[in-house]
């Protein structure tokens, strides 16, 4: 007989579970071919599963359904008109998934395998995880992000008139691509200060209307605005009008110094929406959102289309990433402290009391590096050892490579939506990441077989920056700048991937529960 012919192929196939929950099967077909005189003979042998050391060795399959976590982040995108909003959410998600608010001002008695959050001017808000076999002077598994986006803000005198129209002064917040909210359905949202008797609370306010509007000039006035491009002066003409002025003086408030600052219809209006008088409206920090929902597009499906993408997208994917890893992991055996952090202004450069760059995170971490934990007292150097075993993600949206303007790009890193989350790099350090930091979270997302891409500017091109430089160097911590990839960063509209959604929940997660044990095997400072 002649020699045989033998092949192997090996095929695999993902199915969801009606629960969510993702399925693999592999199935290996060995097909052997004899050769024999007149005649081949055929063999195949069907194996419906791998033996358990190839098993061992394969990298898990993501879990997150990306399309429900998709589906997910839109309902809290909605509910996040404005950071202090986005910070309420996160905080209802925590506290259904059982951790425990606990406030700045009191002395913490926290415990192992406890749930904690605290909030900082309601538009920053501190989660975190003390996993079963924390020591002092163990390290912490951070991940941090920010809950503000450029937007426009609402003057402190806000009354203008003109035209007969009455108008609402706003400013710039960060640096928008402001020509994108011209003939918008605006609505507001942000934080009244209401007085009441002698109590003061900041109390949360979402109009989701379209009250304001700031209408372009038509082609007919402006004819060369094709030609010559849409040229506006953003003090001038960037003025949203609330209404006609005629309307404004019914209903005007008994305070007349309100009535000087602001439109009466427009403090009634804000009144009405909390179920207070407006003498009783002290003061406020509002800002200007688009009413028009977030939507999943694509002719699959694959794009997100949504406001505030930067950086509520990050935001949601960490929220959601702490609260997985306790209530489907466990934190039984880990010896960190898992950390969320989502600071507000960073889009104003972070230099505020609840910015990455006070002093919130190195409070927390100092607080909790030397705390007497269930009666153990910590080491003297408890908190200097703590920094130097935690780690960093500094997670803030990237730039997928544009259809239209693929040129802007470095030929080599170009990041593609859906195909996984973007490590960011850049010689200036204007990111944080190392070679050192982008080998352990390589490793972090083999455990959770996450795809990863690259990013580097252009050398004509200027570089933004993050939260993470800053917090690198104030903490000396590990960092690495990661990012999902997005198109039209600061429009009032921006478009991602709807997988990408769960691939960074999926990071997250293998981050917080599988980097104590990676970060073991890694070998830098003696």
């Amino acid at each position: 007989m002649e020699a045989h012919k033998t092949t192997r192929t090996v095929s695999t196939s993902v199915s969801r579970t009606e629960a969510g929950e993702t399925t693999t099967t592999v199935t290996t077909t060995t097909t052997t071919t004899f050769k024999v005189p007149h005649a081949t003979e055929t063999v195949n042998r069907n194996a419906e599963s791998i033996n358990k050391k190839h098993l061992k060795n394969m990298a898990a399959v993501s879990t997150t359904n990306s399309a429900s976590a998709a589906k997910d982040f839109l309902t809290f995108v909605k509910a996040s008109p404005s950071p202090f909003h986005a910070v309420a959410e996160a905080r209802r998600r925590l506290e259904t998934a059982g951790f425990t608010g606990i406030s700045e001002k009191d002395a913490w008695n926290v415990k192992r395998n406890g749930r904690y959050f605290f909030t900082r001017n309601q538009s920053s808000i501190v989660a975190f995880v003390v996993g079963g076999a924390y020591k002092s002077g163990n390290g912490f598994s951070i991940i941090g992000a920010h809950t503000d986006s450029p937007c426009l803000k609402i003057k402190p005198i806000s009354k203008k008139e003109t035209a007969g129209y009455m108008k609402v002064g706003v400013e710039c917040y960060g640096g928008g691509l402001w020509n994108t909210w011209f003939d918008r359905d605006l609505g507001i949202a942000g934080r009244v200060v209401v007085k009441s008797g002698d109590a003061i609370t900041g109390r949360l306010v979402k109009i989701d209307e379209p009250i304001l509007r700031i209408p372009t000039l038509a082609i007919h006035l402006d004819r060369g605005v094709n030609s010559e491009g849409f040229k506006f002066n953003t003090e001038t003409h960037l003025t949203p009008m609330l209404g006609l002025a005629a309307k404004s003086l019914n209903g005007e408030p008994a305070d007349k110094t309100k009535v000087e600052k602001h439109h009466s219809a427009l403090l009634n209006k804000i009144a009405g929406e909390l179920q207070v008088t407006t003498e009783e409206i002290s003061d406020f920090e509002l800002c200007l959102f688009d009413t028009h929902p977030s939507a999943i597009g694509g002719v699959d499906n694959e794009f997100i289309f949504s406001a505030r993408l930067d950086n509520l997208m990050s935001s949601f994917c960490a929220i959601e990433a702490i609260i997985k890893s306790v209530t489907e992991g466990s934190s039984e055996t880990d010896s960190q402290i898992r950390v969320v952090s989502l600071f507000d202004n960073e889009e104003v450069g972070s230099n505020t009391a609840f910015g990455a760059d006070s002093d919130l995170l190195e409070v927390t971490v100092r607080r909790l590096a030397t705390a007497e934990l269930e009666g153990e007292k910590p080491g003297s150097t408890a908190f200097e050892q703590s920094l130097t075993r935690s780690f960093l993600i500094s997670a803030d949206m990237a730039h997928a490579c544009h259809p239209n303007y693929s040129e802007k790009h470095e030929d080599n890193h170009r990041p593609a939506m859906n195909k996984g989350i973007v490590i960011k790099q850049n010689a200036n350090q204007r990111y944080a990441t190392t070679s050192v930091t982008t080998a352990i979270l390589r490793e972090v997302a083999k455990k959770r077989n996450v795809p990863l891409q690259e990013f580097v500017v252009r050398n004509d091109s200027p570089c933004g920056s993050t939260i993470g430089p800053m917090l690198s160097a104030k903490l000396g911590l590990r960092t690495i700048d990661v990012g999902n990839p997005q198109l039209s960063m600061h429009s009032i509209r921006e478009t991602c991937g709807t997988q990408d959604v769960g691939s960074a929940i999926d990071l997250f997660q293998s981050f917080f529960e599988e980097f104590a044990a990676i970060d073991k095997r890694v070998t830098v400072d003696l």
